[in-house]
């Protein structure tokens, strides 16, 4: 075991210490604690000092892949670079000591935010307005389509209550589906990736709430027959949402609103720049073409006649609205957060918004779309292409095209897992495997515009050396990673047995 593979609890020593408190002058610590709460025995924590803490956590702090130590060519993710202006900005102490519940006049500043924001997002996808209460992509999914049944319901249209998505959507779009209340209707992709306009003709009719897209799909491919599709849902009076996942490669190319989408979301913490992964955090605005803009959740940021900037709806928890608000929300799908969403996300935006500018935006989906087509197209003659057409940001391969099943010592082949495992040596983090669910050995790629072509040659360039090895020797990507502090842990026994606390094996104490 090496050091740093260590628990701290495995660093203890009886009688160690890494710190020193003065004793409390005024009272007894457990004088203020209910007795019912206080423990019978002192908690089992480690003995350490200081250096030692210091040390472990460094190093395992140093373990970690991030978009600041590596290449993350993470599919449906959008994994890009974070300009470090955007967390100088968000560390600013005005904005990181707010108070939800502060007076409107003492926080002017952060509401124009939410406001500019607004009218900015508002412009790149076509939609009229914003809400940034949503706090995730999952969670601006959810939102749209209460939205859609608010629609729907006050309208009397009450039979709406099916939901179409695609054979090759996000996992989140039939679960958002069902908490909504919504049934499920799956439609059909055909041999071009695409969504199957003949297979979707007789799933319309007046108990259709709407239709769930993401354009480009999650091939990467886009849906030439949208504007079709769109006509369609809308004749049999649908709405069309959008999945705003792939919304990468249409900045400042082309906008969902002008293909007929009605309602959208968008991850802030992908498109825009803000860090996200491993639960947060998020932000998942959720916009609204004009005829849908009552049905918006509250609170709402808005400009008075006076210039000044207000929030309507709900003042705060617990805190009724005025009669005036009240009234001009009364539409509103509800509340979805407890106030107006993670406001230091959507600041990292606005700032991206800004440093990029209105002719710089223009360049961001064509250069995500070029870095993806760059990677596919020297990629190809080495992982199999089920679908050969241009990409937009991403692309899927479908495993190796030589896995070496005739010289792997089990007579079967290198798998897309295997080649995953094995680029974790090569300082590479994994792509995104095994979807979507259309091919057996999905292995699904999107660079991002933020990289270099120098990044995307070295993992090309892996990524070739790893199909030499699974032809000639597969058994080698079986037992990758080789060079990692763990290498092949048995995933489902991990996740159905967790263990989430430390048991020392002389003592048998917790």
């Amino acid at each position: 075991m090496k050091y740093y593979d260590k628990l701290i609890f495995e660093f203890s020593k009886k009688g160690r210490t890494g710190y020193s408190l003065r004793k409390n002058e005024w009272t007894d610590s457990t004088d203020s604690i209910p007795a019912g709460l206080r423990r019978s025995a002192p908690a089992a924590l480690p003995q350490v000092s200081e250096v030692d803490v210091v040390r472990h956590y460094t190093n395992l702090s140093q373990m970690n892949f991030g978009v600041d130590t590596g290449f993350y060519p993470l599919g449906s993710c959008t994994m890009k670079y974070n300009p470090k202006i955007n967390e100088e900005i968000a560390g600013i102490r005005g904005f990181q000591s707010l108070h939800p519940l502060q007076p409107a006049s003492t926080v002017q500043g952060v509401l124009q935010v939410y406001y500019e924001i607004d009218k900015s997002l508002a412009e790149l996808t076509g939609m009229a307005h914003f809400t940034f209460n949503p706090c995730a992509g999952a969670h601006g999914e959810l939102t749209g389509l209460m939205i859609m049944r608010q629609y729907h319901l006050l309208r009397g249209d009450s039979k709406r209550t099916k939901v179409i998505v695609p054979d090759s959507a996000h996992g989140t779009n039939p679960a958002s589906a069902a908490v909504c209340g919504l049934e499920v209707i799956v439609v059909k992709s055909n041999p071009d990736g695409l969504v199957d306009v003949d297979d979707l003709k007789p799933l319309l009719g007046d108990d259709i709430a709407g239709i769930m897209l993401t354009n480009p799909n999650t091939l990467g491919l886009f849906e030439k027959e949208i504007l079709e599709i769109a006509n369609l849902v809308h004749g049999c009076g649908g709405l069309l949402y959008y999945d705003g996942a792939n919304m990468n490669p249409l900045l400042g190319v082309a906008r969902p609103g002008d293909m007929g989408f009605d309602v959208l979301h968008l991850n802030l913490h992908k498109s825009f720049s803000t860090p996200h992964g491993g639960g947060g955090p998020g932000s998942g605005p959720v916009g609204v073409c004009e005829k849908l803009v009552p049905y918006l959740p509250v609170p709402r940021v808005v400009k008075t006649s006076a210039g000044s900037f207000a929030v309507i709806g709900r003042a705060g928890a617990g805190k009724s609205s005025t009669v005036k608000n009240a009234e001009c929300c009364s539409e509103s799908a509800g509340e979805v957060s407890g106030f107006l969403g993670n406001f230091l996300v959507t600041l990292r935006a606005y700032a991206y918004i800004l440093m990029i500018g209105k002719q710089n935006v223009k360049l961001l989906g064509k250069l995500a779309s070029l870095n993806a087509n760059y990677v596919k197209e020297s990629l190809k003659d080495s992982y199999k292409l089920p679908i050969p057409s241009v990409c937009k940001h991403e692309f899927v391969f479908d495993g190796l095209i030589d896995d070496g099943a005739s010289k792997a010592s089990d007579g079967k082949g290198a798998t897309t897992l295997d080649v995953a495992k094995r680029l974790l040596d090569y300082g590479f983090h994994a792509p995104t495997i095994y979807f979507p669910l259309l091919f057996h050995q999905a292995l699904m790629i999107e660079p991002t515009e933020t990289e270099s072509k120098e990044t995307l040659d070295a993992f090309i360039d892996v990524m070739k050396k790893i199909a030499v090895e699974a032809a000639e020797n597969p058994d080698l990507l079986k037992t990758a990673p080789r060079n990692m502090p763990i290498s092949r842990p048995d995933e489902v026994r991990a996740a159905r047995y967790t263990i989430l606390k430390y048991q020392d094996e002389e003592t048998n104490t917790i």
